[in-house]
């Protein structure tokens, strides 16, 4: 799986062999089964994850037991929990595969040096944090202004892999609408 990851930095930094050398010497591979946790609630986040193969999820549950999907990472995705990884505080979000994965896991202390170390990478993981920041406002955006039918049009345009690869109740979940809403629009949108 490694190869997997390899082939996708290539095709975003310009990296000697050298470099994918030591970036190996530090990078685990972690299999999940479906329904495996990555991450639980209350355990501190120690990682950065890139997802070789499958899909996850982030999600937190509220006091009522409701769960709240923050985000989905498929193939060629990093998923984690920052605040976690940044201050060492227990994570308030679960981590957990929706079908079997691979990640390779970059623990934050060998991460860090290889920033230091590695200008070009560090220059990727600048840009790849700059888009998730952007992506967060423009989630946040959605979330809050878009009506259910808008946040569905919007989540098949802009994550169309999932569509039929993540279950409806999951989808529902990430876009803050009910099961029942998410399958009133759907019909409503093959009507048209």
């Amino acid at each position: 799986m490694f190869e997997v990851f390899r082939k996708y930095l290539s095709s975003k930094a310009n990296l000697s062999d050298a470099d994918f050398e030591r970036i190996k010497a530090v990078s685990v591979i972690k299999k999940l089964r479906k329904h495996q946790y990555l991450l639980q609630e209350g355990d501190v986040w120690r990682s950065n994850a890139f997802v070789a193969k499958g899909c996850l999820r982030r999600y937190q549950i509220d006091a009522k037991g409701q769960e709240h999907i923050l985000t989905f990472a498929t193939e060629n995705w990093w998923i984690g929990d920052r605040d976690s990884l940044l201050t060492g505080n227990p994570a308030i979000s679960n981590i957990d595969a929706i079908e079997d994965s691979e990640v390779v896991l970059i623990n934050k202390e060998n991460f860090d040096q290889l920033c230091q170390q590695l200008p070009t990478f560090n220059e990727f993981i600048q840009t790849i944090l700059q888009k998730s920041f952007i992506a967060s406002q423009n989630r946040i955006y959605a979330t809050i202004s878009y009506t259910a039918e808008e946040k569905y049009q919007n989540f098949i345009s802009t994550r169309p892999e999932l569509a039929n690869r993540v279950p409806q109740h999951m989808i529902a979940s990430y876009l803050g609408i009910s099961a029942e809403t998410l399958s009133r629009v759907r019909n409503q949108m093959t009507k048209k």
